[in-house]
């Protein structure tokens, strides 16, 4: 049986080619072009909510994007694993038997991964996670995350111990267990999905994150990689212990 990550999203090629089964969720009305069996397009309603909010509703309906998107990883979970509480006429994924329901993973990028930190507070099943720079609207519970693995990887522009906005701080507090907090120089908010990546092979760049964007698909794949691989696979990572000479933009912050 198989360990699985649901990517919301991440680097789900690259879990995949290391055997994974990947789920990549889209969540209707909350990204753009989300197509049904039938050709069905869904707009973002709620880009449109959030972006015309006062800026102090803000967080408040971001929070409550990421707890509505939490529900649904724990329905797909329902779903692919066929748990035993789901009801009678749900439908049940044919390859079920492939996934071992004891190691289950979550990752996410920007509203994603807080969207994985969430799911893990309230759903057990989810046994490690990591969110790719994304705040914590909806925070990690006091009590934490029942002393579950968590990676946090992002850029520095927001999300170092020092920045002028505490969210990452404050979250990194109320984890519970096995954690990295790891920030990319030179990368922005969007160097950690297949955008840079994709742009560099048309010439195009991000003057805001000079950090190229080979280099950032490749650092977001070894880590995250190397983060599930050894809290789901128990294979040891030594990358995950400190500054590497073949990462140099990685930081391990330890506030």
């Amino acid at each position: 049986m198989a360990s699985s990550v649901l990517s919301v999203p991440s680097t789900p090629s690259e879990l995949a080619s290391r055997g994974y089964v990947v789920a990549l969720l889209d969540h209707a009305h909350e990204s753009f072009g989300t197509t049904f069996p039938g050709g069905r397009t869904l707009p973002c309603v709620a880009c449109d909510t959030v972006n015309h909010a006062p800026e102090k509703a803000q967080r408040k309906l971001m929070a409550k994007v990421a707890t509505g998107r939490a529900a649904d990883i724990s329905f797909v979970v329902d779903t692919l694993t066929a748990a035993p509480h789901r009801p009678q006429d749900a439908p049940t994924w044919r390859h079920s038997a492939m996934i071992d329901p004891q190691r289950i993973g979550a990752a996410g990028h920007s509203i994603g991964g807080n969207s994985a930190a969430t799911a893990m507070a309230a759903d057990r099943r989810i046994r490690a996670g990591s969110n790719t720079d994304g705040d914590f609207s909806a925070p990690v519970p006091r009590s934490g995350l029942h002393g579950r693995p968590f990676l946090m990887l992002g850029s520095p522009s927001g999300h170092a111990p020092d920045s002028a906005d505490a969210n990452w701080l404050d979250n990194w507090r109320r984890l519970d267990g096995w954690k990295r907090w790891l920030t990319v120089r030179d990368a922005g908010h969007f160097s950690f999905i297949d955008l840079p990546v994709l742009g560099a092979q048309i010439g195009a760049t991000d003057p805001t994150a000079p950090l190229p964007g080979k280099r950032a698909g490749e650092i977001t794949r070894e880590y995250v990689g190397a983060f599930f691989d050894q809290q789901l696979r128990g294979i040891p990572q030594p990358l995950l212990d400190g500054p590497s000479a073949a990462h140099p933009e990685v930081v391990f912050q330890n506030p």
